[in-house]
C-alpha cells in the first residue's frame, strides 16, 4: 500500500504541476526551473516504487495518471521499459551528484537505480543487461563519494555526514516520526538481556535475529577480525528452535540511534538514523558482480581493487584482501551478505543468484527449522487478497 500510494501522490503532483495548471496560475520563469527539478523528482519516486514493485510482484498496474477506472496489469517487461525511460529521461533536469540537498534527488541516485534494475533484469524479465549497468557505475564511482571509513557510523544517528551515503530515506525524531524506517530497525533487534540505552533508544522490541547460515559468512563474531560482525552474543543462542523465544538466534544491533560521539539522537523512541537505501560500497559490489559475469565495460583488476577497498576498512588492514583470481560469483554474493546484510537487499541478491527458491537453504526457510527448498513461484509475492476483490480486472500471480 505504501508503494500505490507513492505512485498515487506522485501522479497528483505531476497533474497540479503540469504546463497547462503552471500557465493558468501565471507561474514565473524562474519558479518554472525549480518545479522541473521537483517534477523529475517525482518521477524519480515513483519510478522507485514501481521498481520496488517489479521486484515484489512483478505484474501490477502502470498507472502514470488519477483516474477511477479500474486498471490492467501491466506485464514485467512494460514496467521495466516504463521504468528505464522514466530515469533516461530526468537525469539531465537533475542536478548533479552531491549538488541537490541532502535527503533530494540528483543524478547519482538515478545512476544507482538504473544501475539496480540493469543488474537485475535477467531474473525480472528474462533479459540480461549487465553491459548496460557498467557506465552507470563508473559514473557513481566516479562522482566524488568516499568510504566512511568507520563502517559503524554508516549507520548511527548523525549518518548524514557521511560521505559514502548516495541516497537516503531521512528520519529525524522531532520533525519526520515513524514506526517503521530505521526507528524499526534499531527497536527490533534489542532483546534479552541488551540495554536499550546502549543503543540510544528507551526500549527494545525483541523481534529481529539472524541464522546460522548468515553468521557463518564471517570468521568471527566478535568484530575483532573483520568489524563488519555486529552482533550481540550474551545470552543468545546461535540455533533457533523456537522463533518465539528471542534469546534463540543471534542479535544484530547493526543500526542505532547513536551519533559519533556516542550521544543519543533528539528522541529516544524515534530514531534520527538516515535509511541508507543507496551507498558507494553498494556500487563497488554491483561493478565487482559486472565484472565476474564478464559484462563490457567491468575491469576485474579495478573490480578486484573496489571490493578491497572494502575489506582494507573491515579489516583495518590488508590480512582479508582478495586476489584477482578470488573474485567469482560465490565470493561477490557472500560478500554482498558480510557488507550489506540487515540493508534489504539479501532476497533480491538470492534472486539473481538462482539460490532463493532452491540450491542454498537456511534455518526456518519454507516454514521448516531446517530450512527447505521452496517451490519457485515464491520468489515474488501474492496480489493481496484486497486488491483482487476491490478490482475485478486484476489477475492472482501464478502458483497462489
Amino acid at each position: 500500500y505504501r508503494i500505490a500510494l507513492i505512485v498515487s501522490i506522485a501522479n497528483d503532483f505531476l497533474t497540479q504541476s503540469s504546463d497547462g495548471r503552471l500557465d493558468a496560475n501565471g507561474i514565473s520563469s524562474a519558479d518554472r526551473d525549480k518545479i522541473s527539478v521537483m517534477r523529475a523528482e517525482a518521477r524519480f519516486l515513483r519510478a522507485l516504487a514501481f521498481w520496488h514493485s517489479l521486484d515484489l510482484f512483478r505484474n501490477i498496474p502502470l498507472v502514470t495518471e488519477i483516474t477511477t477506472d479500474n486498471p490492467t496489469q501491466a506485464d514485467p517487461t512494460e514496467l521495466f521499459d516504463f521504468i528505464e525511460k522514466e530515469l533516461l529521461d530526468i537525469i539531465d533536469v537533475l542536478p548533479d551528484a552531491r549538488q541537490n540537498d541532502y535527503g533530494r534527488v540528483d543524478k547519482a541516485a538515478v545512476w544507482m537505480l538504473l544501475s539496480k534494475l540493469y543488474l537485475n533484469a535477467e531474473a525480472m524479465i528474462g533479459i540480461a543487461h549487465y553491459d548496460e549497468c557498467v557506465p552507470f557505475l563508473e559514473s557513481v564511482i566516479n562522482a566524488g563519494y568516499e568510504l566512511e571509513p568507520d563502517y559503524k557510523l554508516l549507520f548511527g544517528a548523525d549518518n548524514h555526514l557521511s560521505n559514502e551515503l548516495i541516497f537516503t530515506f531521512p528520519s529525524d525524531g522531532v520533525s519526520s516520526q515513524t514506526w517503521g524506517s530505521t526507528t524499526f530497525l534499531v527497536h527490533a533487534p534489542i532483546g534479552g538481556s541488551m540495554e536499550p540505552l546502549d543503543y540510544g533508544v528507551d526500549g527494545g522490541w525483541a523481534g529481529l535475529r539472524t541464522t546460522r547460515q548468515m553468521l557463518e559468512k564471517f570468521s568471527d563474531l566478535t568484530g575483532d577480525i573483520d568489524g563488519r560482525a555486529i552482533f550481540y552474543t550474551d545470552g543468545q543462542s546461535i540455533d533457533i528452535d523456537d522463533i518465539g523465544v528471542f534469546e534463540q538466534g543471534i542479535a544484530v544491533p547493526k543500526f542505532t540511534n547513536l551519533d559519533r560521539l556516542g550521544n543519543a539522537g533528539s528522541n529516544l523512541t524515534h530514531c534520527d538514523t538516515d535509511y541508507p537505501l543507496f551507498r558507494l560500497a553498494d556500487a563497488y559490489l554491483m561493478y565487482a558482480e559486472c565484472a565476474a559475469r564478464n559484462a563490457s565495460g567491468a575491469d576485474k583488476s579495478s573490480a578486484t581493487n573496489y571490493v578491497n577497498d572494502l575489506r582494507e576498512r573491515a579489516y583495518g588492514n590488508t590480512e582479508g584482501n582478495i586476489s584477482e583470481s578470488d573474485l567469482d560469483l560465490d565470493f561477490i554474493l557472500d560478500e554482498r551478505v558480510r557488507e550489506l546484510y540487515f540493508e534489504g537487499g539479501r532476497r533480491i541478491d538470492l534472486i539473481r543468484f538462482g539460490k532463493f527458491a532452491s540450491g542454498y537453504n537456511w534455518d526456518w526457510k519454507g516454514n521448516v527449522q531446517e530450512g527447505r527448498d521452496i517451490e519457485e513461484f515464491r520468489t515474488i509475492f501474492p496480489i493481496p487478497a484486497s486488491d483482487l476483490a476491490a478490482n475485478p480486472l486484476l489477475e492472482q500471480n501464478e502458483g497462489y
